[in-house]
């Protein structure tokens, strides 16, 4: 942080503080009917033992106003509902591609997706240029994450992320404590909302305190989001513009290719050490084309032309037989977003819906 941006974060953290102005576009989205903020529940953070470490550290490292950062984590309070929200789902619960496909690829949410393209066509067309993603992939995101903005999430983004970062539930043996990631994302809110002159109690967004129709965590929005229209701001909830050119801009820095394609259909080896291999490395790029077959996976012409490298990816159909793609690096690309082959693949087959649509 230079000089100038600190002494930028200063000022507008005095305009804030004296109610002169509150540039926050996330905030004026805080009175819309559509996303009326859900039920304040639980004590204020006023008080909790980490709470004045954390602001001690987070004022040096990024050269906050310690006083400012301890008014409003005051203020957040914990929220039982995000805490369990954030809890995995019982163990043995079966997954199905099939079911968890047709929540997102359904003609309401493709017709919303076309009419956001016909919307944004232009800054579609243009982050395609410059980052190479394609604008069915770009509105394939937004209309899993969001369905195009109807569902951008009713927490409010600062009590989220403080109940994750001091109160996140226990998690079994096999899962990691995510409470160091929330207490990090935390610190990247409070940067942002310092940066942009927003009120950190007004913005809402998920349970696990993503924002906008991209729903970006703050980390994210800082190192990714972009003014994309050039008007002087960064808007992911009221700006179709910088919308389009931040998800593109993820993407492409998480290594995704022009003209690749994301994934070819894949058969299973007969042989259960190879399928066991494969597996392994789920969808990690891992295999060419050749090695994949020479494991007995039957792949297309196609794919077997494909350069680079396949992850083996299997998407269970309850207590159907799985479906099988080999994924590319673009496919995994998506991944970056959500670390899921079922979600990369409802982005897939709600952007092939889209382009289908056009």
């Amino acid at each position: 942080m230079t000089p100038r941006d600190v002494d930028i974060i200063r000022r507008r953290l005095c305009i804030a503080a004296t109610g002169t102005t509150l540039a926050a576009p996330l905030a004026a989205i805080a009175t819309s009917p559509r996303r009326e903020a859900a039920a304040i529940v639980g004590p204020r953070y006023a008080g909790h033992a980490a709470i004045a470490a954390f602001a001690a550290e987070v004022g040096a490292r990024r050269e906050l106003p310690v006083r400012w950062l301890l008014g409003r984590l005051d203020q957040a309070r914990r929220n039982d509902a995000v805490r369990r929200l954030i809890a995995p789902p019982p163990a043995g619960t079966p997954k199905n591609w099939r079911a968890y496909r047709e929540r997102f690829v359904e003609p309401r949410r493709v017709a919303a997706g076309l009419a956001f393209w016909h919307a944004h066509e232009a800054a579609l067309n243009e982050a395609e240029a410059r980052f190479g993603v394609p604008p069915e992939i770009v509105l394939g995101i937004v209309g899993v994450e969001t369905f195009y903005g109807r569902i951008m999430g009713s927490f409010r983004v600062v009590d989220a992320l403080a109940t994750l970062a001091f109160d996140h539930p226990p998690v079994p043996p096999a899962r990691r404590d995510r409470s160091a990631f929330f207490r990090s994302e935390l610190e990247e809110f409070f940067v942002w909302c310092a940066r942009e002159g927003n009120d950190p109690l007004a913005p809402l967004g998920s349970y696990a305190g993503a924002m906008g129709l991209p729903q970006f965590m703050p980390s994210s929005i800082n190192r990714y989001a972009i003014d994309f229209d050039g008007d002087g701001r960064i808007d992911l909830v009221g700006n179709g513009a910088d919308v389009a050119g931040s998800v593109a801009r993820y993407l492409a820095e998480f290594g995704w290719k022009a003209g690749l394609a994301t994934h070819y259909a894949a058969v299973p080896p007969a042989a259960p050490d190879a399928l066991a291999v494969l597996r392994e490395k789920d969808i990690l790029p891992t295999f060419s084309a050749a090695q994949m077959v020479e494991r007995g996976v039957g792949l297309d012409e196609r794919a077997r032309a494909h350069e680079g490298l396949l992850a083996f990816v299997e998407l269970e159909n309850g207590g159907d037989a799985p479906t099988h793609v080999a994924g590319s690096t673009n496919f995994y690309a998506i991944t970056r977003y959500n670390w899921s082959s079922y979600y990369a693949m409802a982005v897939i087959e709600l952007a092939g819906a889209l382009k289908a649509g056009r």
